[in-house]
C-alpha cells in the first residue's frame, strides 16, 4: 500500500491518487476531495465532479478490475440545500461500478461527508441513511467487490 501523492498512469493522463495498492498493477486507488468554503462549492463542485469521472476513467481503462474510491467532505454551512440535492443526486450516479462491465466513469464507493465546523462532528442525516454515499456504507462498498474480484489470488493466496 503506498499513501501520499502517488502518481498513477491510467488510460487517459498520469494522475496522483492518495492511496493506491498495486502489487501487479492497479487493484485499489483512493482520493479524497475537499471543498472549504461557500465560493468554492459554488465555483468548483462541478468541476469536482468532473475530476471524479476522469479519476476513475484513467484508472479503470488501463485496470478494469480496480476498486477505485473516493472521499467527498464539505463542512456543511458551505453547501446550500439545492446544491447539496444536486450534488448527492450526481455522486450517486457515479458510485455506482458494481461489475467490471459498468462505466468506466463510475467509482465502486464514493462517500460525501458533510460536517459541523463549529464541533467537527459528522451530520447524521445528510446524506439520506438509504444512500450508498454514507460514510457507514464506504468500506463494504470497497471491501465487497474488491474480495469477488482478486480473492484467491496472490498475494491474497490461502
Amino acid at each position: 500500500m503506498e499513501v501520499g501523492e502517488i502518481r498513477t498512469i491510467g488510460g487517459v493522463r498520469p494522475q496522483n491518487f492518495d492511496v493506491v495498492y498495486r502489487p501487479d498493477g492497479v487493484r485499489f486507488a483512493f482520493d479524497a476531495k475537499t471543498l472549504n468554503d461557500v465560493e468554492s462549492v459554488r465555483k468548483n463542485w462541478q468541476n469536482m465532479v468532473n475530476d471524479l469521472a476522469t479519476e476513475a476513467t484513467t484508472i479503470h481503462s488501463r485496470f478494469p478490475y480496480a476498486i477505485v474510491a473516493f472521499l467527498v467532505a464539505i463542512p456543511s454551512p458551505c453547501l446550500l440545500l439545492a446544491q447539496r440535492t444536486a450534488m448527492i443526486e450526481t455522486l450517486e450516479r457515479l458510485a455506482r461500478r458494481v461489475s467490471v462491465n459498468d462505466p468506466v466513469y463510475q467509482a465502486e464507493a464514493i462517500c460525501l461527508v458533510l460536517w459541523d465546523p463549529a464541533n467537527g462532528s459528522i451530520l447524521p442525516d445528510i446524506p439520506e441513511p438509504s444512500s450508498p454515499l454514507r460514510i457507514e456504507a464506504f468500506s463494504s462498498q470497497v471491501e465487497t467487490p474488491y474480495v469477488n474480484r482478486y480473492k484467491g489470488l496472490p498475494p491474497h493466496t490461502a
